[in-house]
């Protein structure tokens, strides 16, 4: 089987064309890939040294995200040369913005991480998220603009994460029964866009076992206890119930697929007020 080799070229982070590029080789099974990644790619020289290198492989792909025209030319000009294949990523795309909006694009490399209103209330929310996580400083949940509860081990942390790294500020409360609820939660069950977070309790015994061996933990037994398990669950869905907050089960998603839920349910919860 041959190995192709996958050079992505970008004039930013990458982060973007990283994602982009997961995104397509999941569509495809066996087959085999070397990443090579090349980030702040800014001038004729760095590409044409790129793509000597990406020359002496037969299978080699080019993907890039380059917002310079004229530079985005000559990559996709030598690479032609080279007969190596060659994807813009961005160049047709931003094109029809442009001719869509009426108005030309700034082809400025990281424009995305400009330092905007936008990007400060990211680093607040990221900031916020972090001293809110795992049940501190309960007293400031009505701060939040999301509040997540769940039984130990059901991503709240790592979707909180995510989401502040969307703008979201997030506080995340771990249960084990009602009694977990923070009185000012109990008091005031629409304070923010309440979720509960779900997962089925054979799942749960799994990853909690994978971290108490992480841990080298071995006397808590109770944690991984699939009765005990099964009832903290039973017990959070019936709280999730008595307070009317919706549920995702997390059981087989993604930390990205959960927070998408999410965001949808707080939309929802901004529209009605």
């Amino acid at each position: 089987m041959n190995t192709y080799q996958i050079y992505l070229i970008s004039d930013s982070t990458g982060e973007t064309l990283d994602r982009i590029f997961t995104a397509i080789k999941a569509q495809f099974k066996n087959i085999e890939y070397k990443i090579h990644t090349y980030s702040f790619t800014r001038t004729e020289n760095q590409i044409l040294k790129i793509l000597t290198d990406a020359e002496k492989n037969n299978d080699s792909i080019i993907l890039y995200s380059i917002v310079d025209n004229q530079l985005a030319r000559y990559l996709a000009n030598i690479s032609n040369n080279k007969k190596i294949p060659c994807f813009g990523v961005l160049g047709d795309l931003i094109l029809s913005f442009s001719k869509l909006l009426n108005q030309e694009a700034s082809h400025q490399p990281s424009g995305q991480y400009a330092l905007n209103d936008e990007y400060y209330k990211r680093i607040d929310a990221i900031q916020f998220t972090m001293n809110h996580d795992d049940g501190n400083l309960v007293k400031e949940i009505n701060k939040s603009d999301i509040i997540l509860l769940g039984v130990s081990r059901t991503s709240k942390t790592p979707t909180s994460i995510y989401l502040a790294n969307k703008g979201f500020r997030t506080s995340n409360i771990p249960l084990i029964n009602e009694n977990s609820v923070p009185k000012i939660l109990k008091d005031n069950p629409k304070i923010a866009c309440v979720v509960g977070l779900s997962s089925e309790p054979e799942r749960l015994v799994d990853i909690r076992k994978n971290r108490m061996n992480s841990l080298k933990e071995t006397e808590n037994i109770s944690y991984t206890n699939i009765e005990k398990i099964k009832k903290e669950v039973d017990e959070a869905k019936k709280t999730f119930r008595k307070y009317k907050w919706p549920v995702i089960d997390v059981t087989r998603k993604s930390v990205e697929e959960t927070a998408a839920s999410i965001i949808k349910i707080y939309e929802i919860y901004k529209e009605n007020g």
